[in-house]
């Protein structure tokens, strides 16, 4: 099994690419959310740890971004509580697909969280930040507060497209990325 690695800013794309691979996508994201809808541990441990913002469950991600917001160091102790969680549906999949040839991991924190050690190929998605920027705008839950706040806890773009083995130019077109794909998996 080759796993690929998907790399890139914030709203670069990267889970459209993973998806576009048309293997397994582990997607951290979903991951995440499901975990807030139905995790009642992780519920607990995040009461305990930030109990005048996490008040109800399934978890409102209202309260998450309220608790983030409020004061960075929150950040910090969200993600350390559910990134276990997140880890151990991550080896799951990858036991459940151990025979297919490729599947893809679809993980923001990827190289932050040291979880590139299992990945055989890095995939860079660059894309113009001017459009990245307006995409980011157009979701309904755009707070640019927030999203500083995530910037501050990742690696600087220009090690991450260093690290990365191949890089594909996102122009926000199924043609481009589909492009991009295929001169990869020619590659490999």
């Amino acid at each position: 099994m080759l796993i690929i690695g998907i790399l890139g800013d914030i709203g670069s794309g990267k889970s459209f690419v993973a998806k576009n691979f048309g293997y397994p996508v582990f997607n951290a994201d979903s991951e995440v959310s499901n975990i807030y809808k139905k995790d009642i541990k992780v519920f607990k441990e995040l009461k305990k740890k930030l109990p005048n913002h996490i008040v109800s469950f399934p978890i409102n991600k209202k309260e998450i971004l309220s608790a983030i917001l409020f004061n960075k160091i929150n950040l910090s102790k969200i993600v350390k509580i559910v990134h276990k969680e997140v880890k151990k549906k991550m080896i799951s999949f990858l036991k459940k697909n151990r025979f297919k040839k490729i599947v893809i991991l679809d993980i923001p924190l990827l190289l932050e969280n040291r979880i590139d050690r299992r990945v055989d190929i890095l995939v860079y998605v660059d894309a113009k930040k001017s459009e990245i920027l307006k995409r980011l705008k157009s979701r309904k839950n755009y707070n640019k507060s927030l999203l500083k706040r995530f910037y501050k806890i990742q690696m600087p773009l220009k090690y991450k497209k260093k690290k990365a083995h191949f890089i594909i130019k996102n122009k926000f077109t199924k043609k481009s990325i589909k492009f991009g794909i295929k001169n990869i998996l020619s590659k490999i």
